[in-house]
């Protein structure tokens, strides 16, 4: 790979260069630490309306229909996301047209005018996405398992927030104080990710568009994780199938990027792929599931291990008690020479190809640059997965714990599941 460069407007916003060869594209990011993490109780599914609401237009393309007849007219797609770590919008370009896309980007995001009656429009689109969110039990098996992991703390409430809050207490005054709060360029940065010829002479065109960000003060602290909430929670549905999620707090250290690799190698041993232990037995072996897998996830301060089944309801008590007992196995005996070597291939085969795709690449640049403080250097990623040892990825899977939160929407009852 080319070389990365990184550098910081007069607005303290971070802007980072990260060049690949071989492709006509280029992505530009904007993130900021103003995820769902960062909302006050009050302000659950702010984060996330907010960027609904910036698409409606800014200075120079004042209204969603210029947004996106500017995206159209260059062939770009826009796009967005809200997690609990993060807000992001995103371009996606040829090449040639890198600076009109930097351009329309950051007009409507740095300057949007939240517009009194898109608000309100707005209003039941959101509503509408939380309705259709409700009605989908694999959705909610997963809000579900937050809460059952975090309880009342941010990180256990849905980045969505509910519906009330949109239909009734959110203001464009709180919106507005939101953002001024939290959307601190400090704590953001911009992602340039691809084909960057476009902007070999931008001469310093590009830092005017990143300066369109006013200066803020740096946000408050996140409000550090609480311990495990070891509970059961169930969404009694009346259907044939479940919804399963187990989570686990893995005691890594998520400040060290080794230790963060060797629980992905652990997860993907576990069910992160056709090879994996939980999807070998309890799907192809045992046949008490339609899906089953794992994945590894750490925010700013504390990992999450979660396992994750969808399975005839009738299957469920059974697949739990032996999933619960995959992964104890998984940390007693910890994983084979094999299984490791396989593990390892897949994890950095599946980074790999996943990096072939610009805003893939930016989208991790963010979590690495904003979450973590780290290097934002793809192909650094793909090198853990290589280096970390066996006796490494063994301490990770040592480290699982026994302790697990556990959520199914389903017939089943939380006695049912406490006393499996």
């Amino acid at each position: 790979m080319a070389t990365i460069t990184s550098e910081t407007t007069s607005n303290g916003l971070a802007v980072h260069r990260i060049p690949i060869a071989g492709t006509r594209a280029i992505t530009i990011l904007l993130a900021f630490d103003a995820g769902a993490r960062t909302e006050r109780a009050e302000e659950n599914g702010m984060a996330h309306f907010l960027e609904h609401l910036v698409f409606k237009g800014g200075e120079k393309f004042p209204t969603y229909r210029e947004v996106n007849e500017g995206a159209e007219r260059i062939g770009a797609v826009l796009n967005a996301y809200t997690s609990h770590d993060l807000v992001a919008f995103h371009i996606t370009a040829r090449a040639e047209r890198a600076l009109e896309a930097a351009d329309l980007l950051t007009d409507f995001v740095a300057r949007p005018r939240l517009d009194p009656e898109e608000l309100d429009r707005e209003r039941g689109v959101v509503v509408q996405e939380i309705a259709r969110a409700e009605d989908q039990p694999s959705v909610m098996a997963e809000h579900l398992i937050d809460e059952a992991a975090f309880g009342d703390h941010p990180l256990g409430r849905p980045v969505l927030g509910p519906a009330e809050h949109i239909r009734e207490t959110f203001t464009r005054e709180g919106i507005l104080a939101f953002r001024a709060r939290r959307w601190a360029p400090t704590r953001g940065g911009a992602f340039l990710v691809g084909n960057l010829d476009g902007l070999a002479e931008a001469d310093g065109r590009l830092e005017e568009l990143f300066e369109r960000f006013p200066a803020r003060p740096e946000p408050e602290p996140y409000e550090p994780a609480p311990a495990l909430r070891a509970r059961v929670l169930v969404r009694e549905r009346d259907s044939n199938q479940s919804h399963l999620r187990m989570s686990y707090r893995p005691t890594i250290d998520i400040s060290d990027p080794r230790q963060r690799a060797a629980l992905t190698i652990c997860s993907t041993v576990l069910g992160g792929s056709m090879a994996s232990r939980l999807f070998d037995e309890i799907r192809e072996q045992r046949g008490l599931a339609y899906s089953v897998n794992s994945f590894a996830h750490a925010y700013a301060d504390t990992p999450v291990l979660q396992v994750s089944a969808g399975l005839d309801s009738s299957k469920c008590v059974e697949a739990f008690v032996r999933m619960r007992e995959i992964v104890s196995e998984l940390r007693v005996d910890g994983p084979t020479d094999a299984e490791i070597e396989r593990a390892r291939a897949f994890a950095a085969g599946a980074r790999t190809i996943a990096f072939e795709n610009t805003g893939a690449v930016a989208r991790y640049a963010a979590q690495q640059a904003i979450v973590y403080g780290e290097d934002v250097d793809p192909d650094r990623a793909i090198e853990l997965l290589d280096e970390v040892s066996p006796a490494e990825i063994r301490d990770a899977a040592a480290r699982i714990g026994d302790g697990l939160a556990v959520a199914c929407v389903g017939p089943q009852t939380v006695e049912e599941l406490a006393s499996a």
